[in-house]
């Protein structure tokens, strides 16, 4: 009996240790001075708030772990899609697209409010 509650309480500790180590919800301020809001869980959703394409969705993203996400951005000027990363390190966020399997990349860092 002790060891299934022992094994229960721990999966539950390093599910919720997943959880509380990707903060990447909240507003942040675009390298262009735009404001966009990440939300969701599991599953996080990028929508500028302010700019010139405010209340565009612009990208996709899943923690992967290690403050690391994976997904898909798109650039609001022209509404091509590509193969995004964006990796969290306190305050900042390092966003990047890529084409070619990584092969050319654009990336940006952004700054949470």
């Amino acid at each position: 009996m002790f060891r299934k509650v022992s094994l229960a309480l721990a999966a539950t500790l390093i599910m919720a240790g997943a959880a509380w180590a990707d903060p990447i919800e909240g507003n942040w301020k675009t390298q262009a001075g735009d404001t966009a809001a990440i939300s969701g869980s599991g599953s996080f959703s990028i929508t500028l708030k302010s700019g010139k394409y405010a209340g565009k969705t612009i990208g996709s993203l899943k923690a992967t772990g290690d403050n690391k996400y994976a997904g898909s951005i798109t650039d609001p000027a022209n509404d091509k899609t590509y193969s995004g990363k964006a990796t969290l390190a306190g305050t900042s966020l390092k966003m990047s697209g890529c084409v070619l399997g990584g092969l050319i990349c654009k990336s940006q860092t952004w700054h949470r409010l």
